[in-house]
Parts: structure tokens; C-alpha cells; sequence
């Protein structure tokens, strides 16, 4: 047995160092991604799972139309029918639903048109109707853009054709994406990829639209990492793609699983890579993170020290539930760091701020939670007298009775100063005779 000893031992060496092998397999690379730029989101919380050139400033396309239908959604109306200038048919090139000068058509349609369809006649005259002129509408989307925290993003067109200025990145897509998600009508839209436009006072005809977001339908077949699958996601949402020969193949997703929510951005892409990027990022944000609860609500976190109070502490808890995206087998890494307030002394109310628990993995803050009080402190002894005393709680009763008192000071200082004088002079004036 003794002679065979080694060679178990490095069999079980060879099986360990294949099994981590094996483990990290599912780790994705920058470069086992196509796009020039990517990222992968949790869609809940925004945290970023995947990046390459996440930052770098890009054409964007018909994924432009993302924050266009979100902008439309939040300052339009669904019940106004739109009149068609006269201008937008002549001067849209790409993608259209044919729309006519003096065209009457509904304000959801044009919507469904924007953002199901991609027709870039469409979304013109949505912008017009809701920003006055397509240089108006461009500043609301530059400023909704920079409210939701988009960082490196220059919009100044409403569906993404070609302009040197008009750029974004994967990053600001993603997190404008996460926004216009949380929005019921704008899910509703993109999740759907046919929509029909019943006639108008121009067409005679039904107008049947048509997504190109094959991720909702597509049956074709394309290889990931040598698994041939459907271009069609389980559980795919959303959003938009696009292209133009400058932007390349664009694609945002949505796809909602067991109350997870993934978002990918995959920027100039070409031929099915566009589909099979998507896939990546998404197979590997699905297999190889969870959700991970790290604290509840009102959970117990410390008895907190109080100065100066009729309780000499109180009990803090935590703030808010805590679910963070973790990678898989990590939630036992985490440690907590409890950091409280300086100074901490009565008074104090109930739900006040003590203090705040920091998250750590891998020697990194990766989310954070507020101590709060569950109980009022009250001042006690000499403390609560003063602070109860309506001349210390009011600076105005100070001024009001203060002033006087020191103009008296200041009279009877002045009135005393006189009578000494007065008599100094006085003596001086006897002793002086006395003297003469």
C-alpha cells in the first residue's frame, strides 16, 4: 500500500488542479466576445457583471429609440392623435412606415412604430410633437439621460442616424435600458415583436410591423460554444437592436427568470455574432451568479452607545433589505464592517441614521445598508431642562429680551459714569477752594 501512496496522491493532485480547471471554464474573456463593446447588467440592481470597453464612445443606432420611446411615453399622451408635417417624410432615410404630409395618425401607434418597428420617420415626428423640433427633443433626451447617470452620451437625433456627435456607450445604454424597464408600458411594448396600425385618413390599408429583435422569436440556429440553440431566448423581453454601416450590429436585451432580471448591451457586432454574443453574456450571467440576500430590514445589527440620554443606548437595525448579484458560492465570503456616526447623543428619534453597514468581498465595498434607531432617546437631567426651556429652543426670545436688558446695562453704565464724574468734579472743585 505504501508503494502506491505517491501515485494517489498525485492522482488526487491531477483531479483537483482539472476540477478548478473545470470550474473557472465558465469564466468569460473580453475577447470571447465579438462586439467591440459589452456589458452585462443585473437589470434589479445595476451592478455590472460583464464588461469590455464598457466606456468608449460609440454609434448607437436604433438603440437610440430606447430613451426616445421612454422620453415619449413620460411626456406624451395616448390619447392624442398627431398630424404629420410636412417635412419628416421627405428627409427620414432607413427604416419607415411610410407616413404622409398631413398624416392623422395615434400617438401609441407611432410609439409601437418607434420602438417595435424602428421606423425612423416614426420617432421624428414623436419628437417634434412632444420637444417642439428634433433640436428640442435632443436636449430633453441629453438631460433624461444625465438625470437616470448616464455619463458619455451626446444624443441629437431621436433614432439613431448617423452623426459624428451622436454617441453613447455601453454603459449609459445599459443603465437608461434598467430605467425605461421599470416603466409598464414601455415593457409592454418591447416585449412584443408585431403590432398592427389600422388605417388613417392617408392609408387605406392595415400597416403590419415587424421587430428585428430575433431574440423574442427567431428560430434559426446559431453555435454557442459549440451548442447549437435557437437565435430565440427563453424569457427574453426586450429591447431594441440596430445598425447603421458606422454603428455596426447593436442589440440591447432584457430576459426576466425567476425574478432576476439580466440587461446586455452588445455593441458593433457583426453577421450572427450579434446573437451569439448576446447568448454568451446572458448563459453567463445566469450560470454563474445568484441573487444573494445579505440582510433584512429591521434585522438586529447592535446595541448602540447614547450620550447623554434617559436610556444610555439604543438598538440599531438594519435599514432596508439587503440583496446583492453575487457570483455563485461567494455569499459566505462576505463580511460586514459597522461603521457608526461620531457624537452620537440624545436627543435621537426613531428611524434616525446611526451609523451604516459596509459589505466586503474580496476586500471590496460591494453594497452598503443604513443603521437606523428603532426607539426615541430623550435628553435627561440638565440637559432636557435647557433643551425644554423655551428661552434656549428659540433664539428669537434671546434677541427679545436680551436687548433691553443690555440697553438698560448700557444706560445705568452710562448714568453711573456721569454722577462720578460729576462728583469727581465737584471735590475737585472744593479742594481746590480749600486750597486757595
Amino acid at each position: 500500500m505504501k508503494k502506491f501512496m505517491p501515485i494517489i496522491l498525485i492522482l488526487l493532485f491531477v483531479f483537483n488542479f482539472t476540477s478548478v480547471i473545470y470550474a473557472n471554464d465558465n469564466f468569460l474573456n473580453p475577447s470571447d466576445i465579438n462586439a467591440e463593446s459589452a456589458i452585462l447588467i443585473d437589470g434589479n440592481t445595476g451592478e455590472i457583471l460583464f464588461e469590455k470597453n464598457i466606456d468608449k464612445k460609440m454609434y448607437p443606432a436604433s438603440t437610440t429609440k430606447i430613451l426616445t420611446g421612454i422620453l415619449a411615453i413620460e411626456n406624451g399622451n395616448f390619447n392624442d392623435m398627431v398630424t404629420v408635417d410636412a417635412e419628416t417624410p421627405y428627409e427620414i432615410k432607413g427604416a419607415h412606415i411610410a407616413l404622409e404630409p398631413d398624416e392623422k395618425i395615434n400617438f401609441e401607434d407611432l410609439l409601437n412604430a418607434t420602438l417595435i418597428e424602428s421606423a425612423n420617420d416614426a420617432a421624428v415626428v414623436l419628437a417634434k410633437h412632444i420637444g417642439g423640433s428634433v433640436e428640442g427633443f435632443a436636449k430633453m433626451m441629453n438631460d433624461k439621460a444625465q438625470d437616470i447617470g448616464a455619463k458619455n452620451s451626446n444624443f441629437v437625433n431621436p433614432n439613431g442616424l448617423p452623426d459624428e456627435n451622436h454617441t453613447t456607450t455601453a454603459y449609459d445604454l445599459a443603465i437608461i435600458t434598467k430605467y425605461a424597464m421599470k416603466n409598464e408600458k414601455f415593457r409592454e411594448i418591447v416585449k412584443n415583436h408585431q403590432y398592427t396600425i389600422e388605417p388613417t385618413n392617408k392609408k387605406t390599408e392595415q400597416r403590419h410591423l415587424h421587430s428585428s429583435n430575433k431574440l423574442l422569436y427567431g428560430t434559426s440556429n446559431i453555435n454557442v460554444d459549440g451548442k447549437t440553440v435557437e437565435i430565440k431566448y427563453d424569457d427574453a423581453i426586450g429591447v431594441k437592436t440596430g445598425y447603421t454601416d458606422e454603428a455596426g450590429q447593436c442589440l440591447v436585451s432584457a430576459v426576466e427568470r425567476d425574478g432576476r432580471m439580466l440587461i446586455s448591451v452588445v455593441l458593433k457586432s457583426t453577421g450572427n455574432n450579434l446573437w451569439i454574443d448576446t447568448h454568451k453574456l446572458l448563459d453567463y450571467g445566469f450560470n454563474n451568479f445568484t441573487t444573494t440576500i445579505l440582510g433584512f430590514k429591521n434585522e438586529f445589527v447592535k446595541n448602540i452607545e447614547i450620550k447623554n440620554g434617559n436610556n444610555s443606548f439604543v438598538t440599531g437595525v438594519n435599514g432596508k433589505d439587503v440583496s446583492i448579484t453575487l457570483p455563485k458560492g461567494t455569499k459566505n465570503s462576505v463580511t460586514k464592517n459597522i461603521i457608526l456616526n461620531d457624537n452620537l447623543e440624545a436627543p435621537i428619534s426613531k428611524g434616525q441614521v446611526l451609523g451604516k453597514i459596509e459589505y466586503i468581498l474580496n476586500d471590496e465595498v460591494i453594497t452598503t445598508s443604513n443603521i437606523i434607531s428603532t426607539s426615541d432617546i430623550k435628553l435627561m437631567g440638565v440637559y432636557a431642562s435647557i433643551s425644554n426651556s423655551s428661552l434656549f429652543s428659540n433664539f428669537y426670545p434671546w434677541l427679545l429680551i436680551g436687548l433691553p436688558i443690555l440697553f438698560i446695562i448700557w444706560s445705568f453704565s452710562t448714568i453711573r459714569k456721569k454722577i462720578k464724574k460729576k462728583k469727581y468734579a465737584t471735590k475737585s472743585d472744593i479742594t481746590y477752594k480749600e486750597k486757595y
